[in-house]
C-alpha cells in the first residue's frame, strides 16, 4: 500500500509539473488519463477515507436536503456499491463551504466527519491548472457573455445561488481572475491567487490552504472542460511537493 501511495504522489507530481511549465501547453495529453482513469469521486466535505465512507454511508440523502446549494447528489444504479452515495460535480456545481457545513451536520453515520466544523478543515481534494491552453486568463482575453452561458443555467433557487451567478456576470468585459476571486475558502488567497508567469502572462496560482471545494472548476469560463480542474482526494503534498 505504502508503494502504492507513493508512486500516485510520484505520478501526479510529476504531471502537474509537466503541465504547469507548458511542455503540454496545448492539450494536458499527459495529465489527462491519469485523471479519466481515477475512480475516485469528489465527496462532501468531512468525508472520511472512501472505504470507510462507503461502509458507513447508510444513503439517506439528508446531506443532499440540506446543501443550500443544491452541490450534492446521490449516485444511480449505474454506481456499483457506490450507488445512493452522495458526490459533487464540480463543473455543474462547487461546494461553497457553509457556514457550519451544515452536510457534515446532517450526516447520521459519521461519513461525513462531525469534528470538521470549519472550512479550513476540509480536504475534498486538490485543484489543479489542467488546461491551460483553455485558461482566459493565459490566453489574455476578457470574460464574454458567451463564455458563461452555460454556468448562468446553473441552478438559481435561492439568494446565495442568485448571488453566485450575478458575481459571475459582473467579470464580463474583464480581465478573468473568477477562479480566485470567487474562491468561498475564508481568506481566499492562501487558497489561489493570479500571478505571473516569465513572459507576462496571468495564471491562476493554487496554494497550499486549497480544499478541493470545487467552485474554481464550476465557475471557470472556458468552454467544455473546465481550466482548473480538482482531482479528488489529493493533497497539496502530493500534487505540488
Amino acid at each position: 500500500m505504502k508503494t502504492t501511495n507513493n508512486t500516485r504522489r510520484k505520478f501526479i507530481k510529476i504531471s502537474a509539473g509537466t503541465l504547469f511549465f507548458g511542455s503540454l501547453l496545448g492539450g494536458g495529453a499527459y495529465l489527462a488519463p491519469k485523471l479519466n482513469s481515477n475512480s475516485l469521486l469528489l465527496r462532501p466535505p468531512g468525508a472520511i477515507d472512501e472505504k470507510d465512507f462507503l461502509a458507513t454511508c447508510i444513503k439517506c440523502g439528508q446531506c443532499v436536503q440540506v446543501c443550500p446549494y443544491h452541490s450534492l447528489h446521490l449516485l444511480d444504479i449505474g454506481n456499483g456499491n457506490s450507488v445512493g452515495t452522495p458526490y459533487l460535480d464540480a463543473r455543474d456545481r462547487g461546494c461553497y463551504l457553509c457556514d457550519l457545513l451544515p452536510c457534515v451536520l446532517a450526516c447520521p453515520s459519521g461519513s461525513l466527519n462531525h469534528d470538521i466544523t470549519e472550512a479550513h478543515q476540509v480536504e475534498m481534494g486538490m485543484a489543479i491548472l489542467k488546461r491551460p491552453d483553455r485558461c482566459l486568463a493565459m490566453l489574455g482575453k476578457n470574460v464574454e457573455i458567451e463564455d458563461i452561458e452555460g454556468i448562468l443555467t446553473h441552478s438559481n433557487k435561492n439568494e446565495r445561488e442568485a448571488k453566485v451567478l450575478d458575481d459571475l456576470k459582473s467579470y464580463v468585459g474583464k480581465p478573468c481572475t473568477i477562479c480566485a476571486d470567487l474562491c468561498p475558502y475564508p481568506e481566499n488567497e492562501k487558497a489561489i491567487g493570479m500571478v505571473q508567469d516569465k513572459n507576462g502572462k496571468w495564471y491562476p496560482e493554487v496554494r497550499s490552504e486549497c480544499v478541493g471545494c470545487g467552485v474554481c472548476e464550476e465557475l471557470c469560463p472556458a468552454k467544455g472542460e473546465a481550466a482548473i480542474v480538482i482531482v479528488p482526494r489529493a493533497t497539496y503534498t502530493e500534487v505540488y511537493g
